[in-house]
């Protein structure tokens, strides 16, 4: 059996952290759109737990759908070029849309998909984000549900990947550069 261990680096977040994290953000969620027709988007591949674990911790019927983009293919830094890999499947109109992330870095992936998202006529667009760089922002995006903002470290684990590896951990750690 492999046991995983968090790294050294400067950003640490234990699996019960996180887990309370989401727990609290599933409540604001909630509260913010009791009675309103909620859809949530999860940005894959780096949200996909991060959103499994939100919609299980928001109590209200929802719906949801997934996209893909593409910013930084195997490296660890953004190209700044984003390009949409995979398309909703649902209807937007109607609906209030909460797009989950992984993580805002530089803002160019977020203010791309917003724009995207609001040519779809949907009756409102929110961000909710496990994580926020804003040290690294280069285009600043409302983020109306942040889980944790920490500081600039490539960060992994919950989701998040290294060469598309380590994102089954339960944590979310640097290393030390």
């Amino acid at each position: 059996m492999t046991i995983f261990k968090q790294g050294s680096g400067q950003v640490q977040l234990s699996e019960a952290q996180v887990r309370e994290r989401v727990q609290v953000l599933g409540r604001e969620i909630a509260a913010a759109y009791e009675g309103k027709p909620l859809h949530l988007i999860c940005v894959l591949n780096g949200a996909f737990l991060f959103m499994a674990d939100l919609v299980r911790a928001i109590d209200l019927p929802l719906t949801l759908d997934f996209m893909a983009v593409s910013s930084y293919g195997s490296r660890t830094a953004t190209s700044g070029e984003v390009r949409l890999t995979k398309d909703l499947d649902q209807s937007l109109k109607g609906k209030h849309v909460i797009l989950v992330e992984d993580i805002v870095d530089t803002g160019l992936t977020m203010n791309y998909l917003l724009g995207y998202l609001k040519g779809r006529g949907p009756l409102s667009v929110g961000v909710a984000t496990l994580l926020s760089k804003p040290s690294r922002r280069q285009v600043e995006v409302p983020i109306n549900f942040m889980g944790f903002e920490i500081d600039d470290a490539f960060v992994y684990g919950y989701g998040l990947d290294v060469d598309h590896r380590y994102r089954n951990l339960p944590f979310v750690t640097s290393q030390e550069a």
